[in-house]
């Protein structure tokens, strides 16, 4: 067959020792993908006439020299369009380029360029129209090497090390340039003047940079030619009411996202735009104003595309957003305040395939003509509102929907099976009840299923299952649901997380689940379960496992052996016995290890000091014993987000927004189009960690369990001397040693603690001075040393150490000093003569009360340890400490007494 004079090569997986180019009519070659690591190897291979080429493209392989190019660029004469992004380029690149005098376009983007003898390009590639310099390493100097390049339309320069700001001379001569991308470096400052003299300019991205100051004053003012303006992620003030391009007539997209929005007088509230957005986002502004939806909206009739989230917009739902825009496609407005019922216009709008009204004030009934309204929805968001009655059947009937979210409303009904059409079905946290359908757990499409937080009652264990079903996500936390763990989940083979939490769940663990090889996230917390943890149940990529608050017993044995990417391991408040299994050391991304309230025993493992994330332990109310680790000490505790990241998964949903730029503004020659685009998250649940610090029980989620650490060891057998190297724990917020057996002296390293709030050392048997530099500790809110043997000064009353009262010391009765009523500095007075009859009088009642309080404390002492063998051991324990408080009680009265009687004798 004849090549066409429009032939188009696309090559992958060549090796380059045989390529060879069969046509002299060849106009565009990709070689993308290839990973060729030489290019004059592989460039040499072509034997054919390239006369003809026009495009090539070299993007994405290992190329690294430009040699290849050198040689090339005698043959490639016509060539206008040379693709070389993404390899491993450095500065040796730029000479190499200098023969191609035809190209227009160049792209550099993504290589290892620092700008170094970049000007030689300006001097030979005089036609280059467009430069795409992204992701390189470019620092401010590339501006001067700009302006020989008068012909430039498009340059892109964003993710690069640009600093301060732009001034720089040369810019002056880009008359031409249409399109301009400086996003996600670090300029600051007032956007440079220059700007206002690039009056081609049709294109302007300058996101993700600090640049401040308010929009109206701007050079952005002068350029009338804007089709597309983004400014998000800065540090600006941007007008409500759009006052500052009023005469942009032209100006199809703008964005403005986490930047200041600001109200100005109300007589600009009238103005009539000249433009007519296609794309407009207003949202996450720094500051919220509580305004009302800007009034230049009233006049726009083209929207595809209107964002208005997290900005706490008052008033009512904006029907008339729809009326006047009929092709509107996506509308966000999210994290406001509108309030009163969904009131939907009776017209169809075809094109609505997205809508998120989610986090306002929205009540009363769904309407029941949404599905007639929106016949093609794709996502619709409407959690966090006051939504009550029924869910609309009808839904169903919208063929396209593929994510729903009506969560956390006050709806009561729900007919299930009419909703098992929908991929993600989010429903948590409403009035629903009832028994869950077969239907639903045999659907081909749902494969996101959110019921968390209603009244969902039954047994689900006898549901019989036809076929393999794409299951992803299974929410069935806080309901009714009981009976055996069913075992045909192993089936779903897909599935990443469950969640069967806070329900009425019996029996053991199946072995069956051991098929669940995907499994992220898993959730049995609070139920009845019981038995052992099989030993082969060890998913590999397990992140979050919750199985506290049950009635599992047994040894770990290898339970979670292989699941080396586990973050959280939550096995409190169970019956778990034997010794912690030295394999725990392997889990290096282990965060957070919660142990609680089981039967475990022996030592402490030094394993535990090879977590290196480790930030998070608590091994209390065992029976563990043996000397603390002093490894423990080397734990950074530092600050991680993964502790708090549950489960996500992105899902890019449309390109209408590039479909709308197409029509608009013809192809777009830098990427800043497809940062428009909205991801959606599809958070699995909120990772919730319980932990006890400051006397108090907590449950720490979100920002704050990523900065969150602590280590709780107390209610255990640990002997010895509290080792020197847990001074080393810097960052430690909460450290509790309380009701052990611990000896010797507080160490003076504990001042080295910098960040704690929290440090209990209470119940167990230290001596020696409590050491005066933990004044310096300035973050501590609770502090306690209770019942030891402390003797001495209590440490100076300044900082935070003048909160602390006298419980916080009680039980050492060697201690003196405020907040105590011993006072160390009463001396001993020397005793009077006085007559003999006081002196008996004084010397009988002494001994009587010596001898009465040593026979009482005597006799409950010996009556005490033969009682508790006969007791639970938990309330041996609990025995124990009272115990602990009246022996501590009758020896502070039988020392007092011993005082009085030595100094009768005296």
């Amino acid at each position: 067959m004849e090549p066409t004079p429009d032939m188009q090569i696309k090559s992958r997986k060549l090796n380059g020792q045989s390529f060879e180019v069969l046509s002299s009519k060849l106009r565009e070659l990709d070689l993308s993908y290839n990973r060729f690591n030489n290019d004059k190897s592989i460039l040499s291979c072509f034997n054919g006439n390239l006369s003809t080429l026009k495009s090539l493209d070299l993007s994405y392989n290992q190329l690294t020299d430009g040699s290849g190019l050198k040689v090339l660029s005698s043959r490639l004469k016509k060539l206008e369009n040379l693709d070389l992004s993404d390899n491993q380029y450095n500065d040796s690149i730029f000479p190499s380029l200098t023969g191609f005098s035809s190209l227009k376009s160049l792209d550099l983007s993504a290589n290892e360029l620092t700008g170094s003898g970049f000007e030689i390009i300006s001097s030979h590639l005089e036609k280059l129209e467009n430069l795409d310099l992204s992701y390189n390493i470019f620092n401010d100097n590339i501006f001067s090497h700009l302006r020989g390049l008068s012909s430039l339309k498009s340059l892109h320069l964003s993710g690069n090390m640009l600093l301060g700001s732009t001034t720089v001379n040369g810019w002056c001569e880009l008359k031409n340039l249409k399109q301009l991308d400086l996003a996600e470096n670090n300029l600051g400052g007032s956007l440079p003047d220059y700007l206002g003299n690039l009056s081609s300019l049709q294109l302007l991205d300058v996101s993700g940079n600090q640049f401040t100051g308010n929009i109206a004053s701007s050079p952005l003012t002068n350029l009338v030619s804007l089709k597309f303006l983004s400014l998000s992620n800065n540090l600006f003030e941007v007008p409500i009411s759009m006052k500052p391009f009023m005469n942009h007539s032209s100006l199809k997209f703008f964005t403005s996202e986490n930047n200041r929005l600001v109200t100005e007088p109300p007589t600009f509230d009238n103005l009539i735009p000249k433009f007519q957005l296609v794309f407009f986002r207003l949202s996450k502004t720094t500051e919220a104003l509580n305004v009302e939806i800007p009034n230049f909206l009233y006049n726009q009739y083209d929207l595809r595309v209107l964002d208005l989230s997290h900005n706490n917009i008052t008033g009512m739902f904006p029907s008339w957003l729809l009326k006047n825009n009929t092709q509107m496609e996506k509308l966000y407005l999210s994290e406001n305040s509108f309030v009163g019922t969904l009131q939907l216009l009776d017209h169809p709008y075809p094109n609505m395939t997205e809508l998120d009204i989610s986090n306002n004030n929205i009540n009363g009934q769904i309407p029941k003509d949404i599905c007639l309204i929106f016949p093609n929805m794709l996502i619709l968001w409407m959690a966090k509102n006051r939504f009550t009655g029924y869910i609309p059947s009808c839904l169903e009937n919208i063929s396209s929907l593929l994510f729903l979210d009506l969560s956390n409303n006050q709806l009561s009904t729900v007919k299930l099976e009419q909703l098992k059409t929908i991929a993600v079905l989010k429903l948590s946290n409403n009035n629903l009840g009832g028994q869950l359908p077969t239907s639903v757990f045999n659907s081909s499409r749902l494969a996101f299923l959110y019921l968390r937080g209603n009244n969902f009652w039954g047994q689900i264990s006898d549901f019989p299952l036809y076929g393999w079903k794409p299951w992803i996500v299974l929410d069935l936390s806080n309901n009714q649901f009981s009976g055996m763990l069913p075992r045909w989940f192993a089936n779903y083979t897909s599935l990443n997380s469950i969640d069967l939490s806070k329900n009425h769940f019996k029996g053991p663990i199946p072995r069956d689940f051991c098929r669940l090889d995907w499994l992220q996230y898993l959730d049995f917390s609070e139920n009845n379960l019981s038995g052992n943890i099989p030993s082969c149940f060890s998913p590999p990529i397990l992140i979050h496992v919750h199985l506290s608050e049950n009635r599992l017993s047994g040894p770990l044995t290898y339970g979670f052996y292989n699941s080396s990417f586990l973050v959280t391991m939550d096995l409190r408040d169970n019956s778990f016995i034997d010794s912690i299994p030295n394999w725990i050391g392997n889990l290096s991304s282990l965060s957070v290890l919660l142990l609680r309230d089981n039967h475990f025993d022996g030592e402490l493992p030094v394993q535990l000091c090879l977590l290196e994330q480790l930030s998070i332990l608590d091994v209390s109310q065992n029976q563990l014993f043996g000397p603390l680790p002093s490894c423990l000490g080397n734990l950074t505790s530092k600050e991680s987000s993964h502790k708090a990241l549950a489960y996500q998964r992105a899902y890019f949903p449309l390109g209408s927004i590039e479909k709308a730029y197409y029509k608009k503004m013809g192809p777009p020659l830098v990427d800043s189009i497809s940062k428009l685009e909205n991801y959606i998250w599809l958070n699995f649940t909120e990772e919730v960690i319980a932990f006890t610090t400051k006397n108090m029980h907590y449950g720490y989620k979100g920002k704050i369990l990523n900065y969150m650490s602590g280590i709780d060891l107390s209610n255990n057998n640990f002997g010895g001397a509290i080792p020197p190297e847990f001074g080393n724990l810097s960052e430690i917020l909460s450290l509790n040693l309380s009701h052990n057996n611990l000896t010797r002296s507080i160490p003076a390293t504990f001042s080295n603690l910098k960040h704690i709030e929290s440090l209990d050392l209470s119940y167990n048997n230290l001596n020696g001075a409590i050491p005066p530099q933990l004044t310096e500790i300035t973050t501590l809110e609770v502090f306690s040393v209770a019942h030891n043997n402390l003797s001495g000064k209590t440490p100076e009353r300044k900082f935070q150490f003048g909160t602390f009262d006298a419980s916080c010391y009680k039980g050492n009765p060697f201690l003196c000093g405020p907040p105590l009523q011993n006072n160390c500095s009463e001396e001993v007075v020397p005793s009077q003569p006085m007559p003999n009859d006081e002196q008996g009088d004084d010397g009988f009642i002494d001994m009587e009360f010596f001898y009465i309080s040593f026979g009482v404390c005597y006799t409950l002492v010996v009556m005490t340890i033969a009682a508790v063998l006969y007791i639970n051991p938990y309330w041996r324990r609990r025995w124990l400490y009272f115990i602990e408080d009246c022996i501590d009680t009758c020896y502070y009265f039988v020392v007092a007494s011993f005082r009085k009687f030595s100094n009768f004798i005296r």
